[in-house]
């Protein structure tokens, strides 16, 4: 069962997570599978997608948020675009768009920057939003201050909550086709609460980055787990094996899973986005409509008597028939 854990380093000012993805992950994979016209992703966009998985739930538990997490990744590579979306119980699902063929052994470079046009996108969807309320996105590129062009998933995520947070933060990642795992390590604010949504960043936290003696130490640990051992490690014996001599105090364990947000209402309300016209000139093209959801593969679909439906106001449509006693 997949599994996530929270801890604090007693008397230290770190923080850490590890998200272990077991069902929910092969889920995603086997979803995938089912989706009509597409097939599996190549090893290199499973393996990215994965991570992008991994780091989804550990960035959605790492914030107190009431609303989807949304990590999204679009360049100009085959990998169009890779999405994940993490709700605040860390229900998740994902997808990604490929075009053409993904080269064998591939990195984050040649998937979705190869001309240097890559970024990365965190949106904050609120549940419940005011009237006028927009979601709140983050955007970084895909490569550092010198243009150099980052190769891990991991780095661009760091370099992100860097800026956005003001806090040092080490992230390793791994997936394979069984496990999407990953460790986070972050520095505690020095003063307030530093947040995804940018709504208070101390100047005492931009002084401390890169200073802390206990967070690097922390951080210096972490980095020497080696992606095998994420992915085939229990989470006590990583514990164990990287903090031995560290006082660590968990939390109790969350359970992430796969869950699809998609619906035929949904749809619906797509469908009517289109206009009563296109709709009619795929019906006539085509018999009827229908759609299938990207991250479940779920298919939706609608004949005539359905369609029409969609744009008769309901004091307009017959009453449903009753039956006959």
């Amino acid at each position: 069962m997949s599994e996530l854990h929270k801890f604090l380093f007693d008397g230290l000012p770190v923080r850490g997570i590890i998200v272990r993805l077991t069902d929910a992950w092969t889920e995603v994979l086997q979803r995938r599978q089912l989706n009509t016209g597409t097939g599996p992703w190549a090893p290199e966009v499973a393996e990215l997608m994965g991570q992008m998985a991994a780091a989804g739930a550990l960035m959605q538990s790492n914030i107190k948020f009431n609303g989807a997490l949304v990590l999204q990744i679009f360049g100009d590579g085959p990998v169009k675009v890779a999405v994940v979306e993490v709700q605040p119980d860390l229900s998740l699902r994902a997808t990604a768009k490929v075009v053409g063929d993904v080269p064998a052994g591939a990195r984050l470079p040649q998937m979705v920057n190869v001309g240097n046009q890559g970024r990365c996108a965190i949106t904050l969807d609120p549940r419940d939003k005011f009237p006028g309320q927009q979601p709140y996105q983050g955007v970084v590129p895909l490569h550092g201050d010198r243009l150099e062009k980052l190769e891990r998933l991991s780095e661009v995520l760091e370099h992100y909550m860097l800026q956005s947070e003001q806090l040092d933060t080490k992230l390793i990642l791994a997936a394979d086709e069984k496990v999407a795992a990953g460790l986070l390590i972050q520095r505690l604010p020095v003063e307030g609460e530093g947040n995804l949504a940018g709504s208070f960043v101390s100047s005492a936290n931009e002084d401390a980055i890169g200073v802390n003696e206990d967070y690097n130490r922390i951080a210096t640990l972490a980095a020497s787990l080696t992606a095998q051992e994420l992915l085939e490690l229990d989470v006590d014996t990583v514990l164990r094996r990287l903090f031995w001599d560290e006082k660590v105090l968990r939390f109790a364990p969350q359970t992430p899973r796969f869950a699809c947000s998609c619906s035929r209402d949904r749809v619906s309300s797509m469908i009517r986005s289109l206009g009563q016209q296109e709709a009619e000139d795929i019906l006539a093209e085509r018999g009827d409509i229908e759609v299938g959801c990207d991250f479940c593969g779920h298919q939706y679909r609608f004949d005539a008597v359905d369609a029409a439906r969609l744009f008769t106001s309901p004091g307009d449509q017959p009453p449903a028939p009753r039956a006959v006693q």
